[in-house]
Formats: C-alpha cells, sequence, structure tokens
C-alpha cells in the first residue's frame, strides 16, 4: 500500500517578511532600521490583530442592532397599552 501524504510546512509570506524585517531592522539596513519595533514585528501579529478587530466589530454591530431592537419592541409594546383618561372626578 503506498500512502501519500503532503504537509506544507514552512512558512508563509508574511512570516517570510517578518524575518526580513527583523534582520534588516538589527543589521541596521534603512529604512527598517528606523522603524519601531511595533512595526518591524507587525507581519507576525498583524493578521491577529486584524482578524480580532473584525470580530470586535461584527459584536459590536450585533450588540447595536439587539439593542436597539429591543428598544422598538419596548417602544411599540408601550404605544398599544390603552391610556387613561384624565378628567374631572
Amino acid at each position: 500500500m503506498s500512502s501519500s501524504s503532503s504537509s506544507s510546512g514552512g512558512m508563509g509570506a508574511l512570516g517570510f517578511l517578518g524575518v526580513i524585517f527583523v534582520c534588516a531592522k538589527v543589521f541596521g539596513i534603512a529604512p527598517v532600521a528606523s522603524w519601531s519595533w511595533w512595526w518591524v514585528t507587525a507581519p507576525f501579529w498583524g493578521g491577529l490583530a486584524v482578524l480580532l478587530a473584525i470580530v470586535l466589530s461584527g459584536l459590536g454591530i450585533t450588540g447595536l442592532a439587539y439593542v436597539i431592537a429591543c428598544a422598538a419592541d419596548a417602544f411599540s409594546r408601550r404605544s398599544k397599552r390603552p391610556r387613561k383618561r384624565r378628567g374631572l372626578r
């Protein structure tokens, strides 16, 4: 029996770019040498930060829609109640 399994090990494009940036920063190659370490390491954590921003934005929009729906429901219930008549006794 022949079983062929292939796995694509190694690093992706962002990982490779991150290694290039770190080496350029360490060896003082311009313009990367003047960058902050946050920007140099951004290819390693940038994808996660973008994903987190998308998820949090989605949760915020969902929460806002829920609050608006609850407020609209409460308003419609309130407007359907019979009003008390005020008059002279």
